[in-house]
């Protein structure tokens, strides 16, 4: 289902997937999107992860340029070509939402989350991919007292030179965190990888920083050309482990 969740800066809609059976109250997820948005695929994913036994809250990150609708993919996006042309306007709305916007909009989804009903009082996960495990990575550091559980998935620009790169406040945090990096992926390199890693360790934080080989940039999303089956499953093991290992613990 679709909420509308007032921010500062206008409504933003927000997916909200349920458990399909079982009693709540059940721990709370925030998942961020990829860069092409809110659509069926994002609400497959939520679903999901909500039918582990969690309540999951999926943002409209873009909702300043416009609703879920207005911005959702508008062609085939399952050849390289067609997800390269869908992309254009996409990615470029990523360069738009800067740290400086982001952090209060995480602020307003985390008080979201804790507010829904049905969700349990105590710590929540954080999942993003792409550009959305940035904002992933900022929720667990930006309120290490509430996240618990981060994941991060075919995500960029995680650890780089920029005063504000995400891996940087890794020393605020105390969430358990695990990576799943894209093989051959510019937006995240093997010595970004490393970086990041390191930023990890001198935190002293639980943590896997792993690499899917042979998955591209995008592996995890089945309505485009980048899906790759076997990472996307591996992913969703991964990503169980570490919100059950947390958030049921």
């Amino acid at each position: 289902m679709l909420i509308e969740i007032p921010t500062a800066h206008g409504t933003a809609e927000a997916l909200v997937a349920r458990p399909s059976s079982g009693e709540g109250p059940f721990p709370g997820v925030i998942l961020y999107m990829d860069a092409f948005g809110l659509r069926p695929r994002i609400e497959e994913m939520a679903q999901r992860i909500a039918d582990w036994g969690y309540v999951v809250l999926a943002p409209n990150l873009f909702y300043r340029e416009g609703t879920a609708a207005e911005l959702a993919p508008k062609g085939d996006m399952t050849t390289p070509e067609g997800r390269k042309a869908v992309g254009r306007p996409a990615f470029a709305r990523i360069g738009r939402l800067t740290a400086d916007k982001a952090l209060p909009d995480i602020d307003t989804w985390v008080a979201a989350l804790r507010n829904l009903d049905g969700v349990a009082p105590g710590p929540i996960g954080t999942v993003g991919y792409c550009m959305g495990a940035r904002l992933a990575m900022r929720t667990a550091t930006a309120h290490p007292e509430v996240v618990a559980a981060c994941g991060g998935f075919h995500g960029g620009g995680l650890a780089t030179d920029e005063p504000d790169s995400p891996h940087l406040g890794l020393g605020n945090a105390s969430a358990r965190f695990v990576f799943g990096h894209a093989d051959h992926d510019p937006s995240m390199a093997p010595d970004a990888i490393a970086r990041l890693g390191a930023a990890l360790e001198a935190a002293g934080l639980q943590a896997s920083n792993e690499t899917y080989r042979g998955a591209p940039h995008g592996y995890s999303m089945a309505d485009t050309s980048a899906y790759h089956a076997d990472a996307t499953e591996r992913h969703f093991r991964e990503l169980r482990d570490l919100l059950d290992g947390t958030l049921k613990a």
